[in-house]
């Protein structure tokens, strides 16, 4: 996968089990695209400093873990400088500590976070890469997908070019984005949305990079034409709040693998919804956390599209194809308990790389 910031030769991940002591299971994903080896580092953060924080103890819900976790890990990431992973093992063990919840209460977890009824979540082809796009996005159609965002930031003649082809070889009715992963500065920004404009993109996501001031995002939405859309890189509900409050922030995407896991990011949603903004989860990783973000959406409701990554990726589709049955862009999630799926750990053996259990 080509970004504007690298290129992802490996598509690493972690995953979690949790079993409580009657032997319920729960299954979360810690967000690890970036550096690969951060796989490892975080499968050993999540040993050696989530595990203590967990276990041995009574949980009423799933809430209750996330908040010792951020208390415990408060002053910690102060002292290693190390928020993102530490932010990061937090949400996958609150991703599995929602799975088990739900599990044992015997509901789906989309109804366990406060859904009514499983309904048709629209979803979209994304990480469609500089390189022909249009290929995929083809191909991605066919499968069933009606929406797409192709990766920019790689050039302006690059870029126009690309998304001309798309947009000639999908026509006029599919739905196109572009995600620029904080390629630019404001002023290149809005040149960028100008640029971008006659394409009749839904969404610019991350032109600017994510730790920018609300006020340069709010200048932003004021002097190009092009819906702003991002989230995924914001640590804090303080942070969230700050952007959803910019009248140009349309598309907030907290991603639950990489903060908050499903308590924080249900939290982000209610809000959004509340501002009238839409909630999209992003996601780019293995199959159980694009479940849980299915879940999330479900449960959440309104407005918005959950993240699909149009690349090969074994460790997502053999995780995620039992409830990933497309039709006309939408996937709907059916009521079996938690997430509904359980890792095939003897088919996923060939990708395995094992820590002792001690994790040093």
């Amino acid at each position: 996968m080509q970004t504007s910031f690298g290129i992802m030769h490996d598509r690493p991940a972690v995953l979690l089990r949790l079993r409580d002591k009657d032997g319920a299971e729960g299954w979360g994903e810690v967000w690890c695209n970036f550096p690969t080896v951060g796989a490892e580092h975080r499968a050993r953060l999540a040993l050696a400093y989530g595990r203590p924080v967990i276990m041995g103890q009574t949980w009423n819900h799933p809430r209750q873990a996330w908040e010792a976790m951020l208390d415990r890990f408060a002053v910690l990431m102060l002292q290693t400088g190390e928020p993102g992973p530490l932010h990061q093992i937090a949400a996958g063990i609150d991703m599995a500590m929602w799975d088990l919840f739900a599990r044992r209460a015997g509901v789906p977890a989309w109804r366990a976070l406060g859904g009514e009824t499983a309904w048709d979540v629209p979803v979209y082809a994304s990480g469609i890469n500089p390189t022909e796009p249009e290929k995929l996005a083809l191909a991605k159609r066919d499968e069933g997908y009606r929406a797409f965002k192709l990766k920019v930031g790689f050039g302006a003649e690059r870029d126009v070019a690309n998304l001309r082809n798309m947009r000639d070889a999908l026509g006029d009715d599919a739905v196109m984005m572009v995600d620029a992963n904080q390629a630019w500065t404001a002023t290149e920004a809005v040149a960028a949305g100008h640029r971008m404009a006659p394409f009749n993109l839904f969404w610019m996501e991350e032109p600017v990079r994510a730790d920018a001031p609300p006020q340069t995002w709010a200048a932003l939405a004021g002097e190009q034409p092009l819906r702003l859309a991002g989230g995924e890189n914001l640590i804090s509900l303080a942070q969230y709040d700050d952007f959803i409050a910019q009248p140009g922030m349309s598309i907030i995407q907290p991603d639950a693998g990489k903060w908050g896991g499903l308590s924080g990011c249900i939290d982000v949603a209610r809000r959004a919804h509340a501002a009238g903004k839409w909630y999209c989860p992003h996601w780019l990783g293995a199959g159980i956390g694009l479940v849980a973000s299915l879940h999330l959406k479900t449960a959440a409701g309104g407005e918005g599209l959950v993240e699909v990554d149009a690349n090969p990726n074994p460790l997502r589709d053999m995780m995620a194809a039992s409830v990933m049955h497309l039709q006309d862009g939408c996937v709907r999630l059916g009521d079996a308990p938690g997430f509904g799926v359980l890792p095939d750990l003897a088919a996923l053996d060939q990708f395995a790389v094992t820590l002792d259990q001690s994790g040093l």
